[in-house]
């Protein structure tokens, strides 16, 4: 049996819990550190960066859940782990207010067991989808469980952005005790019994881990799109931990606020993911390459006009010149996934979750890089420039990255993967 549309829904509520938890500690942690703390900007960036690092286990994760036979076991693993490391990330930023020592101590453990969790549990639910999906129905439920991730990203944070005003740290620690487990309890329902009479439930592979990933990245298909996820990633991430400080600090913008700007910005992309499924099921308009450059392109713009803004001020609408970058950004994003899980069926058998968990570790090193290079660059470049200088010129880099990003997509992407297979088409 494969997955039906209701089980495929049920999987999307656990994508949903692991962007609610996520986009506290990138936006909501990272802006307490920055702007209340007034920590220098590396330092959440390297904490974030240790997270993504982290994911380099991302194969491992995927690899065992292909030989081991189920995948809901490290699905609800990983939740507890990463919903155990955001309070205590929460709670890092607590005790920096006391001590630094302890708070980069509580943190570095925090975000630590963050990475673990985002990979265990992310891994094995998408090569759960890639491998119990019919293939017509594998890029359509790509997309539904994005789409329902980045609702929950979006909900948490204009949820929390309404909340945590005035600041307290006793608020910031009931806000996300309450965001995690609920978060948990979602993915145990979710998940609940869902693996039974499904193809994906096998007798173990004794195969060992580095053959394995040996053989599939001697794929040449797996191999470019791997490289292809670097760079557009690595574009896609350089502004997660600096916007809300630029938000924060040139538009002067409170936590409540910038935190609400994150949910904005991710609306957007919901949106821009709704926005190409709508048009690619009701014109069968263009191929998956197509949506990515033109994703990638206008996210590019985007970025020039936050950049552009900066100099008018907290008059400025940033609000509006953000939620256009989260609708590129979903815009590519979504075809960059339909390919992911359409290539994940593709090349040997039983490797769809090392395949998935290769390409997740490629995304986690550039989300990982490009914050923290993000980051430091902002920190170098106020030394010498006005904030608005030293945010913008950032802004202005990830841009040339999209546009290198297009070159590539242009370059290796097939043009004949229809853009309609996004969508349900039964």
């Amino acid at each position: 049996m494969t997955l039906s549309w209701f089980q495929i829904v049920r999987l999307g509520f656990v994508q949903m819990a692991l962007g609610a938890i996520v986009v506290l500690t990138t936006s909501t942690l990272n802006r307490l550190m920055v702007v209340e703390l007034s920590l220098p900007a590396i330092l959440p960036g390297l904490l974030v960066g240790l997270h993504y690092g982290i994911q380099l286990t991302r194969p491992h994760w995927g690899f065992y859940s292909d030989t081991g036979g189920h995948r809901t076991r490290w699905i609800i693993g990983g939740m507890f782990t990463l919903a155990l490391g955001a309070f205590l990330a929460a709670y890092g930023v607590v005790a920096f207010a006391q001590s630094f020592a302890l708070g980069l101590t509580i943190s570095i453990i925090a975000y630590t067991l963050i990475g673990l969790g985002v990979g265990a549990s992310g891994t094995s639910l998408l090569a759960l989808l890639a491998t119990t999906t019919a293939p017509h129905r594998r890029a359509a439920a790509a997309t539904i469980t994005w789409l329902m991730m980045i609702f929950g990203i979006a909900m948490t944070a204009g949820i929390v952005g309404q909340f945590i005003d005035p600041y307290t740290p006793a608020l910031l620690l009931k806000i996300v005790g309450i965001v995690v487990t609920i978060a948990v309890l979602i993915t145990c329902l979710a998940v609940w019994r869902i693996e039974r009479n499904l193809i994906a439930v096998r007798e173990p592979d004794p195969t060992p881990f580095m053959d394995g990933l040996r053989e599939v990245w001697s794929e040449r298909k797996a191999r470019n799109f791997t490289i292809f996820v670097f760079l557009s990633m690595t574009a896609y991430f350089m502004q997660e931990l600096i916007l809300e400080p630029y938000a924060g600090l040139v538009f002067g913008f409170t936590p409540g606020q910038s935190t609400s700007l994150s949910g904005a910005q991710n609306g957007g992309v919901f949106i821009g993911m709704l926005a190409v499924g709508i048009l690619a099921t009701g014109f069968k308009i263009g191929a998956l390459r197509n949506w990515v450059m033109t994703g990638c392109v206008g996210s590019a713009c985007a970025l020039i006009l936050i950049t552009f803004l900066g100099p008018i001020g907290p008059s400025a609408p940033l609000v509006p010149a953000v939620v256009f970058l989260g609708f590129f950004n979903g815009m590519f994003a979504v075809a960059a996934i339909g390919s992911m899980m359409a290539l994940a069926a593709e090349g040997a058998e039983r490797r769809e979750g090392t395949r998935m968990g290769l390409w997740g570790a490629a995304q986690a090193i550039a989300a990982g890089f490009g914050g923290l290079v993000g980051a430091a660059m902002v920190d170098v470049l106020r030394t010498t420039m006005t904030d608005t200088q030293a945010f913008g010129s950032v802004f202005i880099a990830e841009a040339a990255l999209f546009i290198a990003a297009t070159a590539m997509a242009a370059k290796i992407m097939d043009r004949k993967m229809p853009s309609a297979t996004l969508v349900p088409g039964e």
